[in-house]
């Protein structure tokens, strides 16, 4: 099982460049990172965890900024962020962000993203919130549009771009209906989100990767009656605390990536965790 890192990175915590060195000298698989562009503070919405919002929250790096510094001192060490916000971000720019790191890192970057969870955040960037599903679809489709090998243009409910010249591409070659980077989204089991999966990306962010034994069987028939490949399928548990028996089951239901979350701490504690995961290398 190939075993990467998520990790709130902040101004407060390691530095990209230590961390991303001491994963792959460590023989981690990869460096996943989360996106927040601001935490309004008069903000209503729940911490979905609950209690108080970690201070974190209000502190990450931008992860491309971030990834980038982690992909330039590494050579094998994978590169994902956990999750973007797509409706957060213009289509055009995000695009280009993500072909360029894909580029300048060898193909290593993974695209997780996601719908998000903080009203006033998404507010702030004009997201109409019962429609950002539709939203991240529509920019999801006008990005692939500028990634696909050929000029091509797009036209969508929300957005749309001209038949264009967009270098560079992303190293990954299509596979079915997916065009661009490795391409995950994270959310909760349901329905609505199974048959985005199946549509459009390459597999599943499962966060926390509980009830997974009945959760991965029914994302498995909604991906196969999209007519996807059912070996091209993954499944990635996402921010894990891991154990023996937890990591063991994950291999049961044919899982081969997993996300260890790690503090959103100095080096020194880091690195002690990092010591501690080694057992499951």
């Amino acid at each position: 099982m190939r075993i990467a890192t998520t990790i709130f990175l902040t101004d407060e915590t390691v530095t990209p460049v230590r961390l991303a060195r001491e994963l792959e000298q460590r023989g981690f698989a990869g460096l996943y990172l989360p996106e927040h562009t601001h935490i309004p503070v008069s903000r209503r919405t729940p911490y979905p965890a609950g209690g108080d919002l970690p201070r974190e929250y209000g502190r990450t790096l931008d992860p491309f900024v971030a990834l980038g510094q982690a992909a330039a001192v590494t050579e094998r060490l994978t590169l994902g962020t956990g999750i973007t916000l797509v409706t957060q971000h213009d289509p055009v720019d995000l695009a280009k962000q993500v072909a360029t790191l894909d580029h300048l890192s060898g193909g290593r970057f993974t695209l997780g993203i996601g719908y998000g969870w903080n009203v006033e955040e998404a507010a702030d960037h004009g997201v109409e919130w019962a429609r950002r599903r539709e939203l991240t679809r529509d920019r999801m489709a006008l990005m692939r549009a500028l990634w696909s090998a050929e000029p091509t243009a797009y036209e969508g409910e929300f957005g749309s771009v001209q038949a264009s010249f967009a270098y560079p591409k992303p190293v990954q070659a299509p596979r079915g209906p997916v065009v661009g980077p490795r391409t995950l989204i994270g959310g909760g089991a349901g329905p609505k989100l199974f048959a985005a999966i199946a549509e459009h990306a390459d597999g599943w962010l499962p966060i926390g990767g509980r009830g997974l034994t009945e959760s991965v069987p029914k994302l498995r028939a909604a991906w196969e009656e999209a007519g996807r490949d059912p070996k091209d399928l993954q499944v990635v548990p996402y921010a894990v605390l891991p154990d023996p028996g937890k990591l063991a089951h994950y291999a049961d239901l044919g899982i081969e990536d997993v996300v260890l979350q790690l503090p959103p701490a100095g080096e020194p504690e880091v690195l002690r965790v990092l010591d501690g995961y080694a057992a499951f290398l």
